[in-house]
């Protein structure tokens, strides 16, 4: 009796957990008239703000001038771009200050002095130089798109938001089996489920494509300097206080990125962002929130690595319950609810990869839908560890920034797969 009783409660909460988490994924697809909400408004008119747009860059010597280009072919006419750079790296300070020789107008080039390095922290050292109206964040390896700024500079001017999000967006789907299911991730989360938590009022940010108004970014005292997840930190602090952020996700205007060039730097970066949401809950900023509902979701969200860990371990457990022991038919039945949920995703999933090749002109081809079902639970176990790891991390103190390398593979490949889908 005990037994059936501790498997029906795993197998619903697996089931409700899955349940939320796919009705997150598809927030923007429930009407046409949500979906066409998610984007941009067509700007109308003159630009009125100015930027300053932050770019930390830590041995990204290989991927760093083409990011300068890219923001330096803005059509914004007022913005400046501030390259921030370790003062024990000399190959990618030569880079940003040969951009800055080629630009000293628009590009300047500012030394993170800290012994112990971190984006927040590289992040704190630019914000007293910054002389713009509005901050804004990049990755050194990111593809941004000419027209952005000009929309961003509506978006706050016709909302009155105090933060914008723009759509970040991996490209390099084909690269490896786990890149197409980190780049769909990616279609989800910006595309949809950021939008739904703009709409409740509690929004972790994130990592770039931020947009934040100086005095609103000051007058929080910038980033946390000891959160791995600063942008998710901040945007807790900010949605804690009242601030109004708006999400946009334009196809033609994500940021452009690549995923992770190996399963394990995959890994620790997940591990990263999981340990710095258990950071974020820690350290209750959100228990601010006026609402219940915001409280429960701001819980929920900063919890998920906990959750994640969890199901990581009672998952091969359940299935081992239902198919080995001697369990009531209708209690057995109650353990596969959880995977109706999980079918009922992957069917979700096909349909995204199509609509995100599509949307970025890429040709997906039937491979690619067989890795994306086959690499399902792989995908899945890979997340768990991670949030394993990151419990047990936090547990025992160890905070240390893993960093995340980049080559350029959404430049390279993207190139490639266009020129394959013309043909």
């Amino acid at each position: 009796m005990l037994i059936s009783v501790f498997v029906v409660a795993i197998s619903m909460a697996l089931f409700w957990m899955a349940a939320f988490t796919l009705w997150w994924q598809m927030h923007a697809w429930r009407t046409p008239e949500t979906l066409a909400s998610t984007r941009f408004d067509r700007p109308e008119g003159g630009t009125e703000l100015s930027f300053s747009l932050l770019l930390p860059a830590r041995h990204e010597q290989a991927v760093l001038e083409h990011t300068i280009e890219r923001l330096l072919e803005s059509s914004h006419s007022n913005f400046e771009i501030i390259v921030i750079v370790g003062h024990d790296d000399p190959e990618t300070a030569a880079v940003a200050e040969r951009a800055a020789a080629r630009d000293p107008v628009r590009v300047r080039v500012v030394t993170d002095t800290h012994e112990t390095k971190n984006k927040p922290k590289a992040l704190n050292t630019a914000l007293p130089h910054c002389r713009g109206d509005v901050v804004g964040v990049f990755d050194a390896e990111d593809q941004v798109h000419p027209e952005l700024l000009t929309h961003v500079d509506h978006a706050f001017t016709s909302t009155g938001a105090d933060v914008v999000q723009g759509g970040v967006q991996l490209i390099n789907f084909h690269s490896s089996w786990y890149s197409l299911r980190n780049c769909l991730e990616y279609f989800f989360y910006f595309r949809s489920r950021l939008h739904l938590h703009a709409e409740k009022g509690f929004i972790p940010l994130g990592g770039n494509t931020v947009f934040v108004r100086t005095a609103v970014l000051r007058e929080a005292d910038g980033w946390d300097p000891e959160c791995l997840a600063e942008d998710c930190d901040l945007g807790v602090r900010l949605s804690s206080v009242g601030k109004k952020v708006v999400v946009a996700y334009d196809s033609d205007m994500v940021t452009r990125e690549e995923t992770p060039g190996t399963l394990m730097s995959l890994l620790k970066q997940r591990t990263r962002w999981n340990q710095g949401f258990l950071q974020v809950y820690r350290k209750k900023d959100w228990r601010q929130l006026p609402t219940r509902g915001q409280r429960m979701l701001a819980r929920y969200t900063l919890m998920s690595p906990f959750m994640q860990a969890f199901t990581g371990v009672i998952i091969p457990v359940n299935v081992g319950i239902a198919l080995f022991l001697d369990v009531p038919a209708g209690i057995a039945v109650v353990t596969f609810l959880p995977l109706i949920t999980a079918l009922v995703t992957f069917v979700f999933e096909v349909v995204g990869l199509h609509d995100f090749g599509v949307a970025y002109g890429l040709r997906v081809r039937f491979v690619h839908y067989v890795k994306l079902i086959l690499g399902g639970p792989f995908y899945q176990l890979m997340l768990a560890g991670a949030a394993v790891r990151a419990v047990w991390r936090e547990k025992t103190g160890r905070n240390e920034w893993e960093l995340t390398s980049h080559v350029g593979a959404h430049l390279t490949d993207l190139t490639e797969t266009r020129e394959d889908a013309r043909r």
